[in-house]
């Protein structure tokens, strides 16, 4: 029988990138988004592979939305076996022009979404005593970047959310199991559909990942028993250099990172959104930067691979012992 997943921000970027790897790999799925074009888009797709979908429209920062929408799938598709909370909004631009209901939208849609969807996914996996819950995080969960402190601090505060809350399960003694995929930069429509007040246009701090490499790690996360997974060597190294020297990467952060998260192509500031509202059009998994993006992370590869990414480890200790010793 068929497993159940549900997905939020699931009809474009990560989210509908992870809708079609939980499809091929025999899941049925329920989509949740705002945007009815992609919505009908993305469940054609999983359709076309073979499984089942559900698609319901839905804002993620009202919990009484996604409560209703956790119900229409499971009606539907049976119970739930799998939540994955990916719908996010965010602002390009410095604090300082910021508007607080701009910054209390992304922070509705990204945190308290995140927040929605693990009350509604635990209020029906609890009682039947298995399931997990999914957390779409990002290397920004760790360190903060400029010109994105709505999208930073919202994911800091899932991960802080996060980990409290799996010390209650665990206290609890319940099975449900909860666990945060840390994210690199993703190739996604985020960067022309994002509220921005910058000058040029967004992107993603190189180097670039093709959203496939993060629903691999997403679908991953679903079916292993890990706590947090760390995807790219990029995010990697942005966690352990926060670690080690914090006050250095502020500087190098306030020196490269303006540059680094903008085209040079010139934008309006009044082109359309999706902050408030959808926009309109039929996007997909990708963003406009394919010929930048990266398709496969040796790093993940190894995380997914523990025992053969060990013996690719012992084998190269082996060989330079060998080599060393032989000189």
């Amino acid at each position: 029988m068929s497993q159940v997943v549900v997905i939020t921000g699931a009809s474009a970027g990560v989210g509908r990138a992870a809708a079609v790897a939980f499809a091929k790999a025999g899941y049925h799925v329920g989509i949740l988004a705002r945007g009815q074009e992609r919505l009908a888009d993305t469940k054609a797709e999983i359709e076309a592979l073979g499984a089942r979908a559900v698609a319901v429209s839905i804002d993620v920062a009202d919990s009484d939305q996604v409560e209703r929408a956790a119900d229409a799938v499971e009606r539907d598709l049976g119970p739930i076996d799998v939540w994955v909370n990916n719908a996010m909004a965010t602002v390009f631009s410095e604090f300082k022009n910021i508007t607080p209901e701009e910054f209390v939208r992304a922070n509705a849609v990204t945190y308290l979404g995140t927040v929605n969807g693990t009350r509604a996914a635990l209020r029906r996996m609890t009682p039947r005593g298995h399931g997990t819950i999914v957390q779409v995080g990002s290397a920004l969960a760790a360190r903060s970047i400029p010109l994105q402190s709505p999208y930073c601090g919202a994911k800091h505060a899932i991960r802080g959310f996060t980990d409290s809350l799996r010390s209650e399960l665990i206290h609890q003694g319940c099975r449900i199991h909860l666990t945060m995929v840390q994210m690199p930069a993703l190739n996604t429509p985020q960067f022309d559909w994002g509220k921005s007040k910058m000058p040029r246009h967004p992107q993603p701090v190189p180097p670039i990942f093709q959203p496939e490499v993060a629903a691999n790690a997403i679908l991953y996360a679903a079916r292993s028993r890990r706590r947090e997974i760390f995807v790219g060597f990029p995010t990697v190294l942005a966690i352990w250099a926060n670690k080690l020297v914090p006050g250095l990467i502020d500087w190098y952060l306030a020196r490269t990172c303006y540059d680094d998260q903008q085209t040079k192509e010139f934008v309006s500031p009044n082109r359309p959104s999706n902050l408030f509202d959808p926009v309109p059009g039929h996007q997909g998994a990708h963003g406009r930067f394919d010929a930048r993006a990266r398709r496969f992370s040796f790093q993940f590869w190894m995380t997914s691979h523990p025992v053969m990414s060990s013996g690719v480890s012992l084998a190269l200790i082996v060989g330079a012992l060998t080599w060393f010793f032989s000189e």
